[in-house]
């Protein structure tokens, strides 16, 4: 009898632990098969393009994956799309708008302007409704996703002979649904699960207006109807990857669960069968059986779709709502070659030779702080004194980092909260132009905000780039070198590689790191000089 009780308490422990721990599964979800699929994406792409293959979509993937992808990897493809679209002088096709729409994808998903791309507005042709709609159904949609993913304003576009809207582009969509609920590129001939899928992607986010919902309700009946038995379905007779994953993302983009009973087939899942075209080695076949050995199209729909899943399975925003994007404004790393000095970067000469100040007789930092004085980069703080223990703002670093790399300070416009009349103006939109500080989001930058001493070693590395030096590290070097101090740990993600450089190459000293404390002046100082001293430049 005891026996039976152990038994049958065990067994209930048992019960209890798994119902614990399903959820965590059910979150984690398909997170293995992601990374798996997205370091296939960095092997098979190693130099993205401009392209509807090798370019916009494995960036777009890998961008909304979290995936830790090479140094530089987005900054040279941005770099390739400045070449591009200066050679064509912004003219990305004469027809085909939906190049337009790909492209503001991608540099959306990597925080991007893409209406300021060199010297080129790439929102600006989607202005123009009758020729985003000239190749069909494909125009309109893409249309819509592209701007909405970063809320983007239609701009007004002079040449249009009909000025683009939401509203024309959403109807368009629904003026062309079939009756059975799905659509088809012409608007004519048999519904395709493709186009259909993807049309509730762009209608995704105005569920709010009454025909829309209708038009999405007969479109998930057609899309569950047309679903096979493996959870699968088929486009132009061919049972195949790309299809289940455009369904998939679509479904995503609603809110609709995977495992919602319209589309479960026989036991059989989206899920399921999306993961049944995937390779070993992280691609994914377009059929079942393989026989069209590696295709890099559906290696990418296929790892998009499996990182819509993953989003959705976690809470994040849906592939295509970017704006939990951080915004991007540095240059082009290629800008910037290793071994090179950018040919902006000048350390000014000393102009005031013997410059001190009576409260830094006795300091640790004495000579890195006369040094930089007696060249102009760093001032006093009035009546003689530096105040070295004193912490540092944001609008006081920018306009002393670009003073140490003899950058011109020069107004831009860049952050709502850095007025023109402001004294640091131009040294923080010179700073941001040359990707050595960045805003906080919304269009701020916190000029009064403190810098961290994280913040600034990230920004310091990024001065370091512009030098010159290769600011590269292996993730063991990183690991190792943080690992080395007692609070190594409390280092953020962002700055662990930067901290990591900064305490390797001496720029920054101490038996800690303290992250979190903001920096003092003296502290700046001596990180600046210490940088300088490393390159050719300090004279």
């Amino acid at each position: 009898m005891r026996r039976i009780k152990r038994i049958s308490a065990w067994i209930l422990t048992l019960a209890i632990l798994l119902t614990l721990t399903v959820p965590a599964l059910a979150a984690s979800g398909v997170q293995n098969e992601v990374q798996g699929s997205a370091a296939y994406m960095v092997s098979a792409v190693k130099s993205p393009e401009v392209g509807s293959i090798g370019g916009e979509w494995a960036i777009i993937g890998l961008a909304r994956s979290g995936y830790t992808v090479p140094t530089n990897y987005y900054e040279d493809y941005y770099a390739r799309v400045e070449k591009y679209v200066k050679n064509c002088s912004g003219v990305l096709h004469e027809r085909k708008y939906t190049e337009y729409s790909r492209v503001i994808l991608a540099l959306t998903a990597i925080g991007r302007d893409p209406s300021k791309v060199a010297g080129y507005n790439l929102l600006m042709p989607l202005g123009d409704f009758e020729k985003t709609i000239w190749q069909g159904l494909n125009g309109p949609i893409w249309a819509l996703i592209a701007l909405d993913s970063g809320n983007y304003e239609i701009p007004k576009n002079p040449a249009a002979k009909t000025q683009a809207t939401r509203q024309l582009y959403i109807d368009e969509i629904l003026n062309s649904q079939m009756k059975d609920g799905g659509w088809s590129l012409t608007g004519t001939g048999d519904s395709d699960v493709d186009i259909s899928a993807m049309a509730l992607q762009a209608l995704a986010k105005y569920q709010d207006q009454k025909a829309v919902k209708s038009a999405t309700d007969k479109a998930l009946t057609y899309l569950s109807k047309a679903q096979d038995s493996k959870g699968g379905y088929a486009s132009w007779g061919t049972t195949n990857v790309e299809s289940v994953a455009q369904v998939v993302v679509a479904l995503c983009e609603l809110g609709v669960s995977l495992d919602d009973s319209r589309f479960v087939k026989s036991g059989h899942t989206l899920t399921e069968n999306l993961l049944s075209f995937r390779q070993s080695n992280g691609g994914f076949y377009h059929v079942l059986d393989g026989s069209d050995g590696n295709n890099q199209m559906s290696s990418e729909q296929g790892f998009y779709a499996l990182v819509a899943i993953d989003r959705a399975a976690n809470g994040q925003n849906s592939l295509y709502r970017m704006s939990d994007v951080a915004k991007n404004t540095s240059k082009p790393a290629t800008s910037v070659s290793k071994g090179n000095v950018d040919a902006s970067v000048s350390v000014p000469g000393v102009t005031a030779p013997g410059t001190t100040f009576s409260d830094i007789k006795n300091h640790a930092n004495k000579a890195a702080i006369e040094e930089l004085a007696s060249r102009g980069i760093i001032n006093g703080m009035g009546d003689g004194k530096f105040e070295p223990d004193a912490t540092m703002n944001r609008a006081q670093f920018a306009k002393i980092v670009v003073c140490s790399l003899g950058l011109t300070a020069e107004y831009r416009g860049t952050f709502l909260d850095v007025p023109e009349e402001a004294w640091y103006a131009g040294y923080v939109d010179t700073a941001a132009a040359y990707g050595i500080v960045n805003g906080i989001g919304n269009g701020n930058f916190d000029p009064e905000g403190l810098i961290t001493r994280q913040a600034a070693a990230a920004m310091v590395v990024r001065a370091a780039q512009l030098c010159g030096l290769d600011t590269s590290l292996s993730a063991s070097e990183i690991t190792q070198t943080l690992a080395s101090y007692p609070d190594g740990s409390l280092v953020s993600s962002y700055a662990r590689q930067p901290f990591a450089y900064c305490c390797r190459t001496a720029i920054l000293s101490g038996s800690e790191l303290e992250p979190l404390r903001p920096i003092l002046r003296c502290e700046i100082a001596q990180m600046l000089y210490n940088l300088l001293l490393q390159t050719p430049l300090l004279k």
